[in-house]
């Protein structure tokens, strides 16, 4: 894990999941992903609620309205990431299944991912019970990375499952090894180079290599095929030596760039050369707040609208 930053973790998981959320079902959810259409996805606007009695104010991870194929009626599925224990997290979790089907008043499925590093039981469930009656039974699906073996996900060329291997259970001997199937993966993905970067930099958040793992990593490269060290060192020059030997800071603009255009596309439908112009002279920064609003759900007025205030303050 990269030290000496404050990570906003939740972002990370909102920016993967947001880019990759069609493959966050297959892999968790495949049963359900199946009947669902495919460009039905529609990713809200962040939902705010307030707890009056307290005083304080949460708003949901992330909150995607779709539809199942054939049928009119929409679904949402709310994701909640914890990085954290947390006493009433399952209370939490049926406050928010509540304001949703209050407002919405149609089927819900409730998520909860877990990142936290230690090994941990979440069973998903809220119990509200008298001496002789149940009156309430709540459940949401957990996701516990940690709990899951790392080797299972290997064969699965799915970019979430890529990224979340540095956040699976593996043994401290074994980080070098999750880094390097990690490479596997990612240079079979057909997937333009801005969210193979997308991918690399939420993995090297979670596993970052030593030195000594380093050298020892070096060697373990040596495994790849002459096709699979092509392909990375494509990802390499157009990223990473990019952002070192150019300036971290372009290196990431350019990348982010890339990400707008490429979530817009797919949200949107739509990316004009006009905005594409505009977000040329906006600076690392304020494309960053850019892709933060993206990924909040904005719609294509507001992105359009924004985009513009940013360009004519520069």
């Amino acid at each position: 894990m990269i030290s000496g930053e404050t990570i906003d973790h939740d972002r990370l998981f909102k920016e993967l999941l947001s880019a990759f959320f069609h493959e966050f079902l297959e892999l968790f959810f495949p049963k359900l992903n199946r009947l669902i259409d495919p460009g039905s996805f529609n990713f809200l606007q962040q939902e705010l609620f307030s707890d009056i009695t307290v005083g304080e104010k949460h708003v949901v991870d992330l909150l995607v309205e779709t539809r199942l194929q054939g049928t009119k009626g929409i679904i949402l599925i709310h994701i909640e990431h914890q990085a954290r224990s947390e006493k009433d997290f399952s209370e939490r979790m049926f406050i928010y299944f509540s304001r949703l089907w209050q407002k919405f008043r149609c089927p819900i499925l409730p998520v909860a991912i877990f990142s936290q590093e230690e090994e941990s039981v979440q069973d998903g469930i809220l119990e509200m019970k008298l001496p002789v009656l149940e009156v309430l039974r709540f459940a949401y699906y957990p996701v516990v990375l940690k709990n899951l073996d790392w080797r299972e996900y290997l064969q699965q060329d799915n970019p979430v499952a890529a990224a979340l291997l540095s956040k699976m259970g593996y043994r401290s001997e074994e980080r070098v090894w999750v880094k390097l199937e990690f490479l596997k993966i990612l240079t079979r993905l057909q997937l333009n180079l801005a969210e193979k970067a997308l991918l690399t930099g939420f993995f090297e958040t979670y596993l970052q290599l030593n030195k000594e793992e380093e050298k020892e990593f070096k060697e373990a490269r040596k495994e790849l095929s002459p096709e699979e060290v092509q392909e990375l060192e494509k990802i390499e020059t157009s990223w990473h030596k990019k952002g070192r030997e150019e300036g971290r800071q372009e290196g990431h603009r350019e990348g982010r760039l890339e990400i707008i255009e490429e979530f817009a596309r797919k949200k949107y439908g739509q990316f004009s050369a006009d905005i594409k112009e505009e977000l040329q002279k906006l600076s690392c920064e304020q494309l960053k707040g850019i892709t933060h609003a993206l990924f909040d759900g904005i719609s294509w007025e507001e992105f359009a609208k924004m985009v513009q205030e940013k360009s004519n303050k520069d």
